[in-house]
């Protein structure tokens, strides 16, 4: 089959690789219908995830219909479409139990590495290096999908792909940043970062009932869609002081929340938003990096809170006195796909909640995936996200 892997930095090729193959009762495996370029899929290619290796498959934003089924495995049928979390979930353990799904105690299968680097191990997730378990990502004609009796979902009758693939990350994702605000109407809040997670941030803290919402943003592509999402207000942090404007349009009180959607990618070196960060960091004290981060904490009112659905994979200097001596909550995590799949696809069937507008480019051919990555992290051609449809 083929599929989308990683050989080094910078490095995507279009390979043939070998179909998967049922190796547990509890598998599936399915024929992906539609996958897409996440923005931490880039962090993967610009070479900040440590432990990957050379023809590793990508991807983890993915679903498909399902082809074959372990022994005795009877939540879903040949034929069936599901939708896949990027998380993988063993539904026994405490923290499953407890909801906590992107920190499942038994599905990463490089687990002591996991720990060994983050104090306790964290959920297996496709596609995204052996410090997650090793997994084969999505980005490709065929899956394996270990525990699928547990997170995946059956996609309801009437939806089609795109009406739900963002369900598998970025929508869950930007609802549970904006969640962490603790919104419950009147707050002003404001997002760093208008790409994919931003916009359905955006989109979140709207229905939430947040009265204004400050998108911070420089690429106009994305200043566009964050004002069709719903942001009441742009900062343009390349031509204006992000602090002082999130005052003046709060009246010197500061954004009751802010979310930091941009996370490492900060530090990346390229075009578009990533690349405009990487040179302000480069004028930034140790202690200033990074930049959104640092921000974000420094516009957040005092007893506000920060929410930072951007990934970051290792240690960072961070602005302890000011997040105490302001009194401040920071929140973050892995996303918990499984405990937002329900409530989530009912507003998508509502119509609250805009799942296309964002996709920019779409593929019938994983052969595309390697100038699509490049023009992803570019932002190439207002590039904002990409779809491929293998059906």
């Amino acid at each position: 089959m083929k599929a989308l892997c990683w050989h080094g930095r910078n490095d995507i090729r279009c390979d043939t690789v070998p179909d998967p193959v049922i190796e547990d009762s509890r598998d599936v495996i399915i024929k992906v219908t539609s996958c897409a370029i996440c923005g931490s899929d880039l962090h993967l290619m610009d070479g900040q995830m440590p432990t990957m290796k050379s023809g590793d498959v990508l991807g983890h934003e993915f679903m498909g219909e399902v082809v074959e089924v372990g022994t005795g495995f009877t939540k879903f049928k040949k034929g069936d479409r599901i939708v896949v979390p990027f998380n993988i979930n063993c539904g026994a353990c405490r923290q499953c139990k407890l909801g906590n799904y992107s920190v499942c105690e038994r599905s990463n299968r490089n687990a002591e590495m996991a720990a060994a680097q983050f104090g306790y191990t964290t959920a297996g997730l496709f596609g995204y290096s052996h410090l997650t378990g090793g997994y084969a990502g999505g980005q490709a004609e065929y899956v394996r999908v270990p525990m699928a009796d547990v997170a995946p979902m059956k996609v309801p009758e009437g939806m089609d792909d795109e009406s739900v693939l963002f369900l598998t990350d970025i929508l869950p994702t930007g609802w549970q940043g904006a969640e962490h605000c603790e919104i419950q109407g009147g707050e002003t809040i404001a997002v760093w970062g208008a790409g994919p997670v931003g916009i359905f941030a955006i989109q979140s803290a709207k229905i939430m009932g947040a009265e204004r919402i400050i998108a911070i943003e420089t690429v106009p592509e994305r200043i566009a869609l964050a004002r069709k999402a719903g942001a009441t207000d742009i900062i343009d942090f390349m031509n204006e002081d992000v602090f002082e404007r999130i005052k003046e349009i709060t009246k010197g009180q500061g954004a009751d929340g802010v979310i930091d959607c941009v996370g490492m990618e900060a530090s990346a070196g390229h075009g578009g938003l990533t690349g405009v960060l990487s040179a302000v960091q480069e004028k930034l004290t140790a202690t200033e990096r990074p930049y959104a981060l640092a921000e974000a904490i420094k516009a957040v009112r005092p007893c506000g809170i920060v929410s930072v659905p951007g990934v970051y994979g290792g240690p960072i200097p961070v602005n302890m006195g000011s997040i105490v001596q302001k009194g401040l909550t920071l929140k973050s995590g892995q996303t918990h796909v499984k405990r937002y799949l329900e409530p989530l696809t009912k507003l998508i069937q509502e119509g609250k909640i805009d799942m296309t507008s964002l996709i920019t480019h779409r593929s019938h051919d994983l052969a595309d995936g390697p100038d699509l990555y490049k023009a992803f992290r570019d932002k190439k051609d207002g590039c904002v996200k990409v779809v491929f449809h293998l059906n």
